[in-house]
């Protein structure tokens, strides 16, 4: 006789933690995520339903199969994932578990999932995250972000965790790790900066630190430009 686990009927959602790499839509007008493992080829929404990356058409999560997204039940678990070097530039996720799930000793695999919260960790210099920057790879239509504080910003283009939140919607709520449990990312460039409105007064200080990193590093590239001259030969007068 085949035994048959017992049947969960739970009254809310379940709560799990997993790590995932922020991404951006190429057009800039849609946020989500994408796994660090096997499901890293499908990136997902906030609120998303998994597929079977294998392209079967059961309906995840099959048991004889791997599909479906994937969870611990533990968020210091998914806090040491973090700690390892191909993992440091992902962030903290605390989903739901929705739909069909099977649960294992540490964790779920499951058919939909809600990300009520990302928590980003420190940029690689080690201070706190202001922004989500282009991490210098992605997938198909999708470019990765990864945690830049203010200092580092630069030039490069960042969207700030407000504004990531925002083109994510559904809700998710996205902030920065403040005590020093997450680990610094590695170096990574940087990349899109937008302005939304409606924000609190740590959200504005981080806009500001951002669009003044911005006007320093313009500073500094019209300052080389008027040493160099207008024909890039040095001194604004060649008589």
């Amino acid at each position: 006789m085949r035994l048959r686990l017992p049947t969960e009927r739970p009254t809310e959602p379940p709560t799990g933690y997993k790590i995932a790499h922020p991404v951006l839509s190429q057009d800039g007008t849609r946020a989500g995520f994408t796994g660090v493992s096997l499901g890293g080829a499908l990136p997902y929404g906030v609120l998303d339903d998994a597929s079977c990356v294998y392209g079967r058409r059961h309906r995840p999560p099959a048991r004889l199969c791997d599909c479906g997204f994937h969870c611990v039940h533990d968020r210091t678990a998914a806090e040491a994932l973090l700690c390892t070097t191909e993992h440091r530039a992902a962030v903290l996720l605390e989903v739901s578990v929705l739909g069909a799930y099977i649960r294992f000793e540490r964790g779920f695999r499951y058919a939909r999932q809600r990300v009520r919260t990302a928590t980003v960790g420190p940029c690689a210099c080690g201070a706190p995250a202001a922004a989500l920057a282009d991490a210098g790879w992605g997938r198909p239509g999708r470019r990765a972000l990864t945690a830049a504080c203010a200092g580092c910003v630069r030039g490069r283009a960042s969207a700030s965790l407000t504004v990531f939140a925002r083109l994510a919607g559904d809700g998710l709520r996205v902030v920065a790790d403040r005590d020093g449990v997450l680990p610094a990312a590695g170096p990574a460039d940087l990349a899109g900066l937008a302005g939304p409105e409606g924000l609190g007064v740590p959200e504005l200080a981080a806009e500001a630190a951002l669009l003044q990193a911005r006007l320093d590093w313009f500073q500094t590239q019209l300052a080389r430009l008027g040493e160099r001259g207008p024909g890039g030969e040095g001194g604004w007068d060649k008589g």
